[in-house]
């Protein structure tokens, strides 16, 4: 199917854990919106840096990629964003990735609430591969899990985990989203 020129096509694409909205390209035989937005996912993705414990959402329109997210260094944030800028297509970069705290007390954090979801029999499996699903992100000691679950009782099961994880105040904010979940209506 053949899109007009001119025409936006708004498309969201989960890759790990990587949130990606595009548009096509106005000229003919350029990269579309998508496409740029699929190959930098792709670059974030090999980025050998990125981590259980950033989280990085990328929007691309009309050749403009955007970063947006957090993560743990300063200078993973500007690796990030001269990555976007060399990628064929792109035009210009916004790099909005917040750098969260450097605290002794935030990393402990981050390994406790790991320990507790990856040994979980029933969360275990999410922390095999190269780039685990889910992400655990803290925040001056607030704890938000995001990513990708295969179901709302893993879901659950990783937001108790996050919890009883040692947190001495705050609660976990649980962003998770469901694979394939049933719409409501």
């Amino acid at each position: 199917m053949r899109l007009q020129l001119g025409t936006k096509l708004l498309m969201a694409v989960a890759l790990f854990g990587l949130g990606i909205a595009g548009a096509t390209a106005d000229t003919p035989g350029a990269a579309t919106d998508a496409e740029i937005g699929q190959k930098l996912a792709h670059e974030v993705r090999m980025y050998p840096y990125y981590t259980i414990f950033d989280n990085i959402r990328l929007q691309v329109h009309n050749g403009q990629a955007e970063l947006l997210g957090e993560v743990t260094q300063p200078w993973k944030k500007v690796d990030l964003g001269r990555i976007a800028q060399r990628l064929p297509g792109v035009t210009s970069v916004t790099n909005d990735l917040k750098v969260l705290p450097i605290s002794d007390f935030d990393n402990r954090l981050r390994f406790q609430v790991a320990r507790a979801i990856y040994r979980d029999p029933q969360l275990y499996r999410y922390g095999m591969g190269a780039l685990p699903s889910i992400h655990i992100i803290v925040d001056n000691g607030h704890v938000t899990l995001e990513g990708v679950v295969a179901s709302e009782t893993d879901k659950n099961i990783a937001g108790l985990r996050a919890n009883g994880a040692g947190l001495s105040f705050g609660a976990v904010t649980n962003n998770l989203r469901v694979e394939n979940a049933p719409k409501r209506g």
